[in-house]
């Protein structure tokens, strides 16, 4: 504990003041910390339109010309840490790549136990795709380790945004460069809370091409809008909490192209399934069996106490302790 203080007590900043324990930020500190972070959301959202293009957005061209502006903006984007961080004279213990969650400590533990909590989570899909699925078991594995298949999945530029770009572009900028900027400012549970706003807003751009590509009627593109907003902000605030209570990226990652490639659950659908009671219960059981591993299988200890964006507060939140 002694060594946790003392690590929070570097971030301590000119004008910061403390009072009966509780953490003050310096003036001006969430203004800038706010308007950096929707300077990198405009950023990372506005790369994706330098192109002219009459295409949609999943035409092969398309998406090999957004490859290129949005893994700019993302490689350049530790660089909006760097400079919030000279313009605030916020000092930091850690390094900077440790505070975006780039580190070694706990590696192991970040990339399989996220995952797992997150399957757990979805359960009832797994579960409904399992009994779907017209092969056995064995034939799985076999196309699994079939290195032909990842050829042909590394061909397809759909399944490369989708699966690899997105979630690395997605999770680096709007966890890994916004949360070392919002904790000093919010703590870390309101961080967790606001990130997702600006990763729920920046998912917004989809509704141009709906409407620009006349892919339905304006009141259903709003309520697709809405839904996604929603969507995206619930996932965003789960992906926040998993960055602050392990303080690895590649664990957001992983959760982001697993949950990418299952998409939504499809409840409807289990509702009519032929085995719905067993469906419907795995879907009941995958969410009782997520919320009692939730913390235990997040406990910061498995990563490296403390972990490095939980040293940015003076007042270490109840998230950032075992």
């Amino acid at each position: 504990m002694a060594e946790e203080e003392d690590l929070s007590l570097s971030l301590l900043t000119d004008g910061t003041k403390r009072s009966n324990g509780d953490f003050v930020p310096p003036d001006g500190l969430c203004w800038v910390s706010v308007l950096s972070c929707l300077l990198l959301a405009c950023s990372y959202v506005g790369s994706l339109y330098v192109w002219r293009s009459d295409l949609p957005r999943d035409h092969p061209t398309v998406i090999k010309r957004r490859f290129t502006s949005v893994l700019i903006v993302s490689g350049l984007s530790p660089l909006f840490v760097f400079a919030w961080r000279e313009f605030t004279d916020v000092r930091t213990g850690p390094s900077l790549l440790a505070l975006m969650g780039i580190r070694f400590e706990g590696l192991i533990p970040a990339i399989l136990l996220p995952l797992m909590l997150t399957m757990v989570l979805f359960l009832g899909p797994l579960m409904q795709l399992a009994m779907d699925c017209p092969w056995s078991f064995m034939d799985g594995i076999r196309v699994a380790l079939d290195p032909w298949f990842w050829m042909l999945c590394l061909s397809d530029m759909r399944w490369l945004r989708n699966q690899v770009v997105a979630p690395l572009t997605e999770e680096l900028v709007f966890r890994a460069c916004m949360l070392p900027m919002l904790v000093p400012c919010a703590g870390p549970l309101a961080a967790i809370f606001t990130c997702p706003l600006f990763f729920g807003v920046a998912h917004f751009h989809h509704v141009i091409e709906l409407l620009r590509f006349r892919q339905g009627t304006l009141s259903g593109i709003f309520l697709s809008a809405v839904f996604q907003f929603s969507y995206t902000a619930v996932f965003g605030a789960y992906t926040a909490f998993l960055f602050i209570r392990t303080g690895h990226l590649i664990g957001p990652v992983l959760c982001h192209s697993f949950c990418n490639y299952m998409g939504f659950p499809a409840v409807s659908t289990a509702m009519e399934h032929p085995h719905r009671v067993g469906v419907l219960s795995s879907y009941l059981m995958g969410v009782l069996l997520f919320l009692l591993f939730l913390f235990p299988f997040t406990d910061p200890s498995y990563y490296g106490l403390p972990t490095p964006v939980c040293t940015l507060t003076p007042s270490p939140s109840s998230l950032c302790r075992s």
